[in-house]
């Protein structure tokens, strides 16, 4: 694929200016990972010490925040632009395809990643400074904090392609939302059965869901290409 940096560059700031802009995107980036860490963090609180911990994954309980804080900008991509009268002139530049989808997809990647980040960090300060002794030790295990690392941006990229696909054949930027968080449900689910042990964590079990991410955000990288017919998209047409 090859990509021209300067425009792609100057894509991505463009979308980064309409996010701060944009009063109710920052709140779901706000709201979205309050939601997501209170849950976890009075849990953790509240337990009266380390042995309750064994069995729990507190922390998986947060890689709902990287499966819909994407989903709520992505949404904005293409439908939000077409409200605000915008995307007839970004798609009359000579920029290409890939380039726009590209640049569109990493102004989306790259706040979501750093947000579900530094969630994390804030919750494990929380622990070490507030929760009982032993229990900051028993929850913080090296294989539950790699997961975080390795699967925040695999299960966000996958919501942003997701997101993106709608906002191309949406017609209004609520719904869009509202489809893209709905979408991102199943990626709740599954991280949450695991944190609750209903779904018991293994190491083949990781793998095999970080396969299957890649294999879906490749094939997701696919369809959204194909679906960013200049013409289309300015029309608004769904056909």
């Amino acid at each position: 694929m090859n990509v021209n940096r300067r425009r792609a560059r100057a894509i991505f700031r463009k979308e980064l200016r309409e996010y701060r802009r944009n009063r109710s995107l920052v709140v779901g980036m706000a709201i979205i990972p309050l939601v997501f860490v209170i849950q976890p963090l009075v849990s953790v609180l509240e337990t009266s010490g380390s042995a309750q911990l064994g069995q729990r994954h507190e922390l998986l309980y947060m890689l709902g925040i990287p499966a819909l804080v994407p989903a709520t900008l992505a949404a904005y991509a293409v439908v939000g632009e077409r409200q605000q009268g915008t995307l007839e002139p970004v798609l009359s530049t000579p920029i290409r395809r890939d380039e726009l989808l590209l640049a569109k997809a990493l102004a989306v990647l790259i706040p979501s990643i750093a947000i579900a980040y530094v969630v994390y960090g804030v919750f494990l300060a929380g622990v070490e400074l507030f929760a009982r002794p032993g229990v900051a030790a028993e929850l913080i295990r090296g294989p539950d904090v790699l997961v975080q690392v390795i699967f925040t941006p695999l299960i966000a990229a996958w919501s942003i392609w997701i997101g993106i696909a709608i906002s191309t054949r949406a017609s209004d930027i609520r719904v869009a939302q509202q489809l893209g968080a709905l979408a991102s449900l199943p990626s709740i689910a599954v991280t949450t059965l695991i944190a609750l042990n209903v779904i018991h964590a293994t190491v083949g079990l990781a793998v095999a869901l970080g396969a299957l991410l890649l294999i879906a955000n490749r094939v997701g990288w696919r369809i959204v290409s194909a679906m960013f017919d200049r013409e289309r998209l300015v029309t608004g047409t769904r056909s």
